[in-house]
């Protein structure tokens, strides 16, 4: 029985996530990583999520990130490690993390009493995570925790983005929607990203979308206008609820006011990004 407010974890995660996410709308990621050599958009952003695991292939990026079309991860990975290695992409990204909180941020935050204590808290709540069964986590659990608050917390952030992420996938599986099904019915929600961004970036085409529409209204959880039937509704809080449960332990480990506190702070952090223009309107609108 968990000794936290229900859903608490899930709000948590919702506040540190998108900081970490925003690295890769960020024209900093691209920047450093065209010094480096890789100019695609696609390749640096597998480049740069999968580093953490070393040259891995094209299998192990589609089985670790899910959602994106194979054909599209096979066009640049493993290609892209012979143009630069997971070390000089991992100095990178990092390079990259730095300059974007410090635009979106400001000095001021950067520096305040109140990152380091939410890098504190942060850190503390991944001593909570396990490695097993998340690939993803168990990577980068294995990287140094840099010196600076800001990246300390951003690094966390990372940590408890994947331990959450790998869960997730496990229960997508478990309620048997695959990676484009996935991809359809969050966006269902009223939660996800555009379709037009989603085939864009995941490499999908209208016709596979519209195939993984037509199986979910086969299975009673679309509507012919394209939203969540009541049954879909359900499937869709019961995926959320696994992953709350297989996600639960860092923040069982931080405690509740740790994590209301973490939650405060990730809030205002995010908010400051958000106005900052983190986040392009067209992935969301």
């Amino acid at each position: 029985m968990s000794t936290l407010p229900p859903r608490a974890g899930r709000r948590c995660h919702n506040a540190l996530n998108p900081l970490h996410s925003a690295l890769y709308f960020s024209p900093d990621l691209g920047k450093e990583l065209a010094g480096i050599g890789i100019t695609d958009s696609s390749a640096a952003y597998f480049a740069a999520r999968s580093a953490a695991m070393g040259a891995v292939g094209a299998g192990t990026v589609t089985a670790t990130f899910y959602n994106f079309n194979h054909e599209l991860v096979a066009r640049h990975v493993p290609a892209v490690w012979d143009t630069a290695s997971p070390g000089q992409v991992l100095a990178a990204r990092l390079r990259a993390a730095d300059s974007t909180l410090r635009r979106l941020l400001g000095e001021e935050i950067i520096t305040s009493p109140e990152m380091a204590e939410a890098a504190q808290l942060a850190l503390r709540a991944t001593e909570g995570c396990t490695r097993h069964a998340r690939p993803l986590y168990a990577a980068h659990a294995d990287l140094p925790v840099p010196d600076q608050p800001h990246l300390a917390y951003w690094h966390a952030a990372t940590l408890l983005r994947e331990h959450r992420g790998d869960a997730h996938l496990a229960a997508l599986v478990a309620a048997g929607l695959d990676p484009l099904e996935a991809l359809v019915s969050h966006t269902a929600t009223g939660k996800g990203m555009a379709p037009r961004w989603i085939l864009v970036t995941r490499g999908w085409r209208r016709t596979d979308w519209e195939a993984a529409s037509e199986r979910l209204r086969e299975r009673g959880l679309l509507t012919a206008e394209g939203e969540l039937t009541q049954e879909g509704t359900a499937l869709r809080a019961g995926v959320e609820e696994s992953t709350d449960r297989m996600d639960l332990a860092p923040y069982e480990h931080l405690g509740g006011a740790g994590v209301a506190r973490l939650t405060e702070l990730g809030r205002g952090f995010l908010a400051t990004a958000f106005a900052a223009g983190a986040f392009p309107a067209e992935a969301t609108g």
